[in-house]
C-alpha cells in the first residue's frame, strides 16, 4: 500500500501530466485509469486546482464527488466555461454499477473530444457489501473504456478510509497519483481481474429468509416480490422498482436457462433484499453496466435493475448465478 496524499503545487503539475496529450490533442484514443490519492482536507486546494488545471478550461469534464467533497473543494475550482457535468456520487454512485453507464454517456455526448471524469466512488459511511461493488466497478473501468478517448481520476481519501480499501483501489488502477508523483503502478492486476474477495461467492441469505422456486410464469413472482416488499415497508414507487427489479431477474432466467429458478427474500433493520438463483451463466462481465441501442436483443433488464436499486451484486460461473437486490427501507435523500 502506498501511503500519503498529494503535496504542494507538484501535484497539480503530475495530475496534468497524467492527461498529457489528452488536452494537446482532443481526438486522442488514449485511456487512462488513475487513482489519485490525497488525504482529506489537507489537499482540498490542490484537487480544486487539479478540476481547475488540469484538462484546461474547455474540457469535457465529468466531476462526480458526494456534495461534501464537492463543498469543499468549490472554495478553490469554479466551473469551466466548457463541457462540464457535476453530480452528487452519493447518488449516481449509490449502486457503483450505474457509474460507467454515466461516463459512457458523457463520452457519447461528447464526440470526437476526449473526456476528463473526476469521480470518487468510496467514503467510509459504504457498506461491506457496497465497497466490494466499489471495486469490481473499478475493475471493470479498464474493460468497458478501453480505446476511449477518456480519463479518469479516481479520489481515495487516505485519511477517512481504510488501508484495506486503498489496497484494493491500488490493484485496480494502471496508474497511482500520490505523494507527489505519478507512476505506472506495478500492483495493477489487469483488465477486469477483481481483486481478491470481489468475485468470491455473496454472503449467505439471512436467518429469516423465505424461498420460493418458479418456473415458467412471473405473476407468482410479483406477487411473492410485492408481498415481502410491502411488509418491510416499501412504498409507492420504491416498491414499485423492488418488483419490477425482481421480476425482470426472474424473466432474465426464464429467458435463458430451462429450470427456472429460486428467489430468496429477506430483511436488515436497513434494507429489503431479494436474491434470485438459477443455472444459467452471464458471460459478459459487463451486462447490465450500460444501455444497449433500442434495437438489440437483450440486455436491458438488467441494466433496469441497475438503475432503480441501491445496490445489486451479481456471482456469475459455470455453476450458476446468484443477483442479489438491495432496496434501502428507507429512501436515500
Amino acid at each position: 500500500m502506498t501511503d500519503g496524499g498529494m503535496t504542494g503545487k507538484r501535484a497539480v503539475d503530475v495530475a496534468r501530466t497524467a492527461s498529457v496529450g489528452a488536452a494537446a490533442a482532443p481526438h486522442s484514443a488514449a485511456f487512462t485509469h488513475a487513482a489519485l490519492l490525497y488525504r482529506g482536507g489537507d489537499d482540498f486546494e490542490e484537487l480544486g486546482s487539479l478540476l481547475h488545471r488540469a484538462a484546461g478550461p474547455d474540457a469535457a469534464m465529468h466531476v462526480a464527488v458526494p456534495d461534501q467533497t464537492m463543498e469543499m473543494i468549490s472554495e478553490f475550482w469554479r466551473r469551466p466555461p466548457g463541457s462540464s457535468h457535476l453530480v452528487d456520487m452519493a447518488q449516481l454512485g449509490r449502486n457503483p454499477a450505474r457509474i460507467i453507464s454515466a461516463g459512457q454517456s458523457f463520452v457519447d455526448q461528447h464526440p470526437d473530444r476526449h473526456v476528463h471524469c473526476v469521480w470518487e466512488p468510496a467514503w467510509p459511511a459504504r457498506s461491506d457489501a457496497e465497497l466490494q461493488e466499489v471495486a469490481r466497478h473499478e475493475a471493470l473501468c479498464n474493460l468497458a473504456f478501453t480505446g476511449t478517448p477518456m480519463t479518469i481520476f479516481c479520489l481515495y481519501d487516505t485519511k477517512r478510509l481504510s488501508d484495506e480499501v486503498i489496497a484494493t483501489a491500488e490493484l485496480t488502477h494502471p496508474v497511482l497519483i500520490s505523494a507527489g508523483e505519478r507512476r505506472s503502478n506495478p500492483s495493477y492486476l489487469g483488465a477486469g481481474q477483481f481483486p481478491p474477495g470481489c468475485d468470491e461467492p455473496l454472503p449467505p441469505p439471512g436467518d429469516d429468509a423465505i424461498s420460493v422456486n418458479f418456473d415458467g410464469e412471473l405473476g407468482p413472482v410479483r406477487e411473492f416480490a410485492a408481498d415481502r416488499a410491502t411488509t418491510a415497508g416499501l412504498q409507492g414507487g420504491r416498491l414499485n422498482d423492488f418488483v419490477l427489479a425482481v421480476s425482470e431477474i426472474a424473466a432474465n432466467t426464464l429467458g435463458h436457462t430451462k429450470s427456472g429458478g429460486i428467489i430468496r427474500s429477506w430483511c436488515t433493520s436497513k434494507e429489503m433484499l431479494c436474491q434470485v438463483e438459477d443455472h444459467g451463466y452471464i458471460s459478459d462481465p459487463l451486462a447490465g453496466r450500460y444501455r444497449k441501442p433500442a434495437d438489440s436483443q437483450g440486455g436491458h433488464g438488467l441494466w433496469l435493475v441497475n438503475r432503480v436499486c441501491d445496490l445489486v451484486e451479481r456471482r456469475s460461473d459455470a455453476a450458476g448465478t446468484v443477483t442479489r437486490v438491495h432496496m434501502r427501507r428507507r429512501a436515500a435523500r
